[in-house]
């Protein structure tokens, strides 16, 4: 390798040559004098970014940031047990709601006389069908809270369309109820019809203002609607009579009877026992004397014995 000096000067030159080792020696000069410069320069400004990290108040600016950060977590645990607290309530209400749907349900069953099994209440519906894959990326699972509250209006829904299917149904059975029809005697006979007729003590065409069913005495005299007890006693040519007031103008009459089973102001369901068969009053035999009154008049009551009932 040459090297060639130009005076500045005198304009003269001068030239030299380096060997091997020369040469090698002023390449490791020319290259590590910059690295070690960077190194230097590297070294001088990482110590001063420490010393500037390690200054109080970046410590106290750490120290408080660390702190606004644990607040931060704490407040966001308590906002998250709150939310989980009013979660569960929520959902322990609607059990409650779903226990009493459950109850009214089975009551509607039984009101409404369905076959066992059909609606079992106790059980959980029988579900079923193919499954089918839903694409993951067009679905969005619907916000938790958001769901308990569309719950919560469909069981609302549910249980005013219950309430007024039973208030109908409870309707429905009272009028049942009060309706007149059937016989007022489980067993036994017609034994003289309503209308004209020969009185059986003298003779004489008398009017028969009711029926009257002949049978065992001491058989059962039953109601044949719903009502409330007018009249429980001794009356005269009745001898032992249940008057029975159904409202709507009704009202029925069992007489001759050898023992009232009722009281006044006694409510008496439809097919009750009301009294036994018996013969006092002016009888001849064991029977039951049977009227019906309609706005304080009598009429046929072999128009409500033949007639369904609802």
């Amino acid at each position: 390798m040459k090297i060639i000096v130009v005076s500045k000067r005198h304009g003269s030159t001068r030239s030299f040559t380096l060997g091997g080792w020369t040469r090698a020696l002023l390449s490791a000069c020319m290259v590590g004098i910059p690295v070690g410069a960077a190194t230097l320069a590297v070294t001088h400004f990482a110590n001063n970014d420490a010393n500037d990290v390690l200054t109080p108040d970046a410590t106290q600016a750490w120290t408080e940031s660390l702190a606004l950060q644990q607040q931060q977590v704490e407040e966001a645990q308590y906002f998250t047990e709150k939310k989980l607290a009013a979660i569960t309530l929520r959902v322990a209400e609607l059990q409650a709601r779903l226990v009493r749907l459950d109850a009214l349900g089975e009551r509607l069953t039984s009101m409404a006389k369905l076959d066992n099994g059909e609606f079992d209440f106790s059980r959980v519906p029988a579900l079923g069908g193919p499954e089918q894959n839903i694409d993951g990326a067009n679905y969005a699972a619907p916000e938790f809270k958001l769901v308990l509250e569309q719950l919560g209006e469909q069981i609302d829904d549910r249980r005013q369309q219950l309430d007024t299917l039973e208030a109908l149904m409870a309707k429905r059975k009272l009028q049942n109820d009060v309706f007149l029809a059937g016989r007022p005697i489980k067993k036994g006979w017609m034994s003289s019809r309503y209308g004209r007729r020969s009185d059986p003590f003298n003779g004489r065409i008398a009017w028969h203002a009711g029926v009257d069913f002949a049978g065992k005495e001491g058989s059962d005299i039953v109601a044949v609607a719903a009502g409330v007890v007018t009249w429980s006693g001794e009356r005269y040519g009745y001898g032992e009579m249940v008057e029975v007031n159904h409202g709507n103008g009704f009202k029925t009459r069992y007489a001759h009877c050898k023992e009232n089973l009722v009281n006044v102001g006694d409510v008496v369901k439809k097919g009750q026992i009301v009294a036994l068969m018996g013969s006092s009053g002016r009888s001849t035999g064991p029977h039951v004397h049977f009227e019906v009154y309609k706005n304080g008049r009598t009429v046929d009551p072999a128009t409500y014995i033949h007639r369904a009932s609802r």
